[in-house]
């Protein structure tokens, strides 16, 4: 029987930035946007979806008089993450 894929990760972008976040201690939205390649728009929809189920924080600040949104994996997003990776390998596994 194959594991149920998380939807949430499952999303092409959301997964992306998952995958910097858990590379990094913290990433702004334009280093963000620049790694995964999103338009600004569809990539905050998807940073306030993670954010929603409490896989990231996101702070908001000023760098200067610039407006700067900082994100951060959470204990929850890491299982999360880790969750789905094992549910992928288990199709992977099936497949063999």
């Amino acid at each position: 029987m194959f594991k149920e894929l998380n939807p949430l990760l499952h999303s092409e972008l959301r997964l992306a930035v998952m995958s910097v976040l858990l590379s990094v201690e913290s990433a702004d939205f334009v280093f963000l946007r620049e790694q995964t390649g999103a338009t600004a728009g569809n990539l905050s929809v998807q940073i306030d979806k993670l954010q929603q189920a409490g896989y990231i924080t996101v702070e908001k600040g000023f760098q200067g008089k610039k407006p700067r949104t900082t994100c951060a994996i959470t204990e929850q997003g890491i299982a999360a993450f880790e969750e789905y990776v094992a549910a992928l390998k288990s199709y992977i596994g099936k497949g063999l």
